[in-house]
């Protein structure tokens, strides 16, 4: 009777996963198709009726993104352009789209100049992955493990000397990748970008529609959202201007 029940709910569950996925693949290829019609509404349509299913993927981002480009709405190209490099952020072809849609947006941020330090500081903690580099503190764990051991088993000096300084040396590098992993997940908790949607909006100084105006933005610009307050949200631009602004106004990226 246990044998029938496992068979049966490993039946079911293969059925629902075979034609849970079917309507999402159907759908893509038809709203691929609409699109390499010329059909880009449609198009737009179809993918996002695939996202309300809760199904993502860096390539319906991308083709929601170019449909939105070819139409010229400048914030949701950019925005899905942003989404799909979340999702691969190797892909050259995704930024070079995103390249393109942001020579549309008007405002002309120049980023804050980066030290060498920090620079040296990014490209190593961004070399992996947050799952890569807990990843491979596991491993090296495991190699530490491994040569603990062997520095209890083997008889030899010289072995065991070797085995000893190996097991130390993963150690530490399993410390590092560790913290490593650590860092990048606090980093990626910080993160918190955004597109603004509207065509132009008034980046105030306080959460109040009648304090003064530090700054003005415009559709498809990139900001870091820092707080919020009620309908109001802080945010942060790539020269570290900071202002408040009304949170209808834009849309977080990490929103899957």
């Amino acid at each position: 009777m246990k044998q029938f029940l496992f068979f049966f709910l490993l039946f079911a569950l293969g059925t629902r996963l075979l034609f849970g996925q079917a309507p999402a693949d159907s759908l893509f290829s038809r709203a691929t198709d609409a699109y390499n019609e010329g059909d880009y509404q449609e198009a737009i349509d179809l993918y996002e009726s695939i996202l309300e299913e809760d199904l993502h993927s860096s390539a319906l981002y991308f083709n929601l993104g170019n449909a939105h480009y070819k139409l010229g709405r400048i914030a949701p190209s950019i925005y899905y352009y942003e989404k799909a490099l979340l999702l691969d952020p190797n892909d050259t072809e995704i930024r070079n789209n995103l390249g393109f849609a942001q020579n549309m947006t008007l405002d002309d941020i120049e980023p804050m100049p980066r030290t060498d330090l920090r620079r040296a500081y990014d490209a190593v903690l961004h070399m992996l992955t947050m799952d890569r580099w807990a990843f491979f503190g596991i491993v090296l764990m495991f190699l530490f493990v491994v040569g603990s051991l062997l520095y209890y088993l083997l008889d030899q000096p010289n072995k065991k000397r070797i085995s000893l300084i190996g097991a130390l040396a993963a150690l530490l590098l399993a410390m590092a990748a560790t913290t490593f992993a650590f860092l990048n997940y606090r980093e990626y908790q910080r993160d918190q970008p955004a597109i603004i949607f509207s065509e132009s909006l008034s980046v105030k100084t306080e959460p109040n529609p009648r304090s003064e105006t530090v700054f003005e933005l415009h559709e498809g610009t990139k900001v870091q959202v820092l707080d919020s307050l009620d309908s109001w949200v802080r945010l942060r631009i790539a020269d570290g201007q900071t202002g408040w602004t009304q949170g209808d106004n834009l849309r977080l990226l990490k929103d899957f």
